[in-house]
């Protein structure tokens, strides 16, 4: 998969779900031809399905960050299973992996790990979840609405 990255952008315009979520059936085509990539019927068609659900989250949360913490904190299972409920062909790997990339779920690194001090400055979510008192300071937003990570 990691490999395949640079087509996967290249294929799915930049992951900009805007853009993926106009996909119209001759993208579809294109994609099922692009050998670049896994042309899975299923995995295209809920790529696209994502893009557009991820938009109405936007719309009814202010940004797809917001939906993020309007549920957070929860388990890695709870995760999954509301990304499950939320998404389609989103498996509990993927939930998890996704999460802990943006900070909603440990385990990016160890705490003897040297990155985990600069992983603490930043104050993940999960992270602050954790404090004793309860209360998480608000987060700094890029331009785009999501969160610094």
């Amino acid at each position: 998969m990691l490999r395949k990255r640079a087509a996967f952008r290249r294929a799915f315009a930049g992951f900009d779900p805007s853009r993926v979520a106009r996909f119209s059936a001759r993208d579809r085509a294109r994609l099922l031809a692009d050998a670049g990539i896994i042309r899975n019927r299923a995995k295209v068609d809920a790529v696209i399905r994502n893009a557009r659900t991820v938009l109405e989250l936007s719309k009814t949360h202010g940004s797809f960050a917001r939906w993020l913490d309007a549920h957070h904190p929860l388990s890695r299972e709870q995760w999954r299973r509301l990304f499950a409920e939320t998404f389609v062909f989103t498996g509990g790997e993927i939930v998890g992996e996704f999460l802990i990339s943006l900070g909603y779920l440990p385990g990016a690194h160890r705490p003897n790990c040297p990155v985990q001090r600069e992983v603490a400055r930043r104050e993940p979510p999960w992270m602050r979840a954790a404090r004793p008192s309860g209360r998480a300071r608000p987060r700094e937003r890029s331009a785009a609405g999501a969160p610094h990570r």
